[in-house]
């Protein structure tokens, strides 16, 4: 069985005025090498779910465990070196007149060696295709390549665990492939990997997993093709599934498994 990587126990979290209780009880368990989808309206409870798992907010009651250990005592540079956070908004994100030092700064604060630093730094610029930009100023940049920079950014220091937050959100075609040579090159080497997003279309086709969350619960924990096939859970968190699977259930009256992308919609209809 996969090793354990996080793991909520009766999870509560209610916001400082005390009006918001936005996660009650949550029972969750990641493992590793899962691509995890977290989904669910505005207000679920989704990003304040695994904002937990890197310390950004902690438990009003309940645990949060990373590997294993009570994160009661971590600080958040100890949760953020192995859990890694993209924010969705990327100019939240970046602070340094250059990619470059915005490439080496994370690692620089973990105190990696200036050799560890730069070593990673290359691979990941030739990874995501960053050289013809590394002495740009950021904020010059388009927003897709923003975003680009702020995963390149947080892969340097390689964490166990990356969380993406809506990685799909203003990303062009281009962006959107190398967001998914990405998840690959994650899932091939044994990371994690836990997305936010509202954007059905790309749950379906990259996640190994999906938790369904509405009103701070979570409604459905499956595989992909069984979540976009409930659709009475669907319809009670406000969920729709992609396009192409709405289609195919007109055309089977949901009898039969659920088609997450075009290819396969293609395979089953071109005989």
């Amino acid at each position: 069985m996969a090793r354990e990587v996080i793991r909520t126990e009766n999870l509560v979290h209610v916001y400082p005025n005390g009006n918001v209780r936005a996660l009650r009880g949550v029972n969750m368990t990641i493992y590793e090498g899962e691509i995890v989808s977290i989904i669910g309206q505005n207000g679920s409870g989704k990003t304040t779910i695994v904002r937990h798992f890197n310390g950004l907010l902690r438990p009003t009651e309940g645990k949060v465990y990373l590997f294993g250990e009570d994160t009661a005592n971590k600080t958040v540079a100890q949760m953020s070196q192995r859990c890694g956070y993209v924010f969705q908004n990327p100019n939240h994100q970046i602070f340094c007149t250059t990619v470059r030092e915005e490439l080496e700064i994370a690692a620089k604060y973990f105190n990696f060696t200036e050799e560890e630093t730069r070593k990673n730094c290359d691979e990941v610029i030739e990874m995501m295709n960053l050289k013809d930009i590394i002495d740009a100023h950021p904020m010059t940049l388009d927003y897709t390549t923003k975003k680009v920079l702020t995963i390149a950014s947080v892969l340097v220091f390689k964490p166990e665990v990356l969380i993406l937050d809506e990685p799909t959100g203003g990303l062009d075609e281009v962006g959107r492939r190398m967001l998914t040579n990405v998840l690959k090159m994650m899932h091939d080497n044994g990371h994690t990997v836990i997305i936010i997003s509202h954007d059905m279309d790309y749950v379906a086709e990259n996640s190994t997993r999906v938790i369904m969350m509405a009103q701070g619960q979570v409604q459905d924990d499956a595989t992909p093709r069984e979540i976009f096939k409930d659709q009475e859970k669907l319809k009670f968190s406000q969920i729709d599934p992609p396009q192409i699977t709405n289609l195919d259930f007109y055309l089977t009256d949901r009898k039969e498994d659920s088609i997450l992308s075009v290819s396969e919609f293609v395979r089953k209809y071109e005989k």
